[in-house]
């Protein structure tokens, strides 16, 4: 069997990121207007301001407004609801990003719930994840929505497919889930609870791994032909000392058996950020009222 298609998140990241600016550019000169974004970040973890940076970055590459509201990590989550009421009222923005993870002591659940679901760029409100599971018009997470692009690019017509996600988290495993039972696939949830989860990947046409360790789907977990998504990002450090990032899939060996294989890094990962940037045109649109330009695309 030759080895499988390498599905290009850098290629369709950019793809969408010139569709997106083709919009901005529109809002601009017909309406006059321009869509702000805006992160909340608390703390000073590492990892959470390389996010946000870069986050940051598109923005203002592809034309929407960016702000950044920092506080400390020993903020109360009293001064971060205060901060967060600020950015709801504030009609600069159209989407407001809350960077998790949140400190010890702030109840991210409670700052989801505080947000305006209209501004929820992630698709984390209750709001939005009850329209998302009810199949009615929202702000799709943008991971999820990214793995969704994606897996179009390679197979537009997913009905009838069997579906496996490897992984249940509020961010990427269940709203996946939603995405792919509106595509009319048969979807199974893969969890550590799961019995034998290799033996019901290998009946799966699609397998997206979104699991959170290094290397765990070996090429016998996938069936000959299958479609993956590789969702995972880890770190991992050779006896020499040097480190490089894998995904969850074992990608050299699945290559070998898979159709289409996304790459760690360069396939989900740039998919992300260009969803953001979708996703707060499409919100600047609809609190508008103006045509959304993106729905019906996933």
């Amino acid at each position: 069997m030759a080895e499988a298609a390498l599905i290009d998140g850098k290629a369709l990241a950019s793809r969408v990121t010139q569709e997106v600016t083709a919009v901005l550019l529109r809002l601009r000169h017909q309406h006059g207007v321009t869509p702000g974004l805006a992160t909340l970040l608390i703390g000073d973890d590492p990892a959470s301001r390389v996010y946000v940076r870069s986050k940051m970055k598109a923005c203002a590459a592809a034309g929407i407004a960016a702000f950044e509201r920092t506080l400390p990590r020993d903020a109360s989550q009293h001064q971060v609801l205060d901060v967060l009421g600020e950015l709801n009222a504030d009609d600069r923005l159209d989407g407001i990003l809350v960077q998790l993870p949140l400190p010890a002591g702030v109840d991210s659940r409670v700052v989801i719930e505080a947000l305006d679901p209209a501004k929820d760029v992630d698709g984390f409100h209750p709001l939005n994840v009850g329209r998302l599971w009810s199949g009615q018009r929202t702000l799709i997470p943008c991971t999820p929505q990214g793995c969704m692009l994606l897996l179009r690019s390679v197979m537009p017509q997913a009905a009838g497919a069997r579906a496996i996600v490897l992984g249940r988290s509020q961010i990427v495993g269940r709203p996946l889930a939603a995405l792919l039972v509106q595509a009319d696939c048969t979807v199974t949830l893969v969890h550590s609870r799961t019995h034998d989860p290799a033996e019901i990947s290998r009946g799966a046409d699609i397998v997206i791994a979104a699991i959170g360790h290094p290397l765990v789907v070996t090429a016998d977990w996938i069936k000959p032909g299958a479609t993956v998504i590789d969702v995972g990002i880890n770190r991992v450090t050779a006896a020499d000392g040097t480190s490089r990032l894998v995904g969850d899939v074992d990608y050299e060996a699945v290559r070998r058996i898979a159709s289409a294989i996304t790459p760690v890094p360069g396939g989900v990962g740039p998919m992300t950020i260009a969803c953001l940037l979708r996703n707060t045109v499409l919100a600047a649109c609809r609190r508008r009222a103006l045509p959304a330009p993106f729905d019906g695309n996933l």
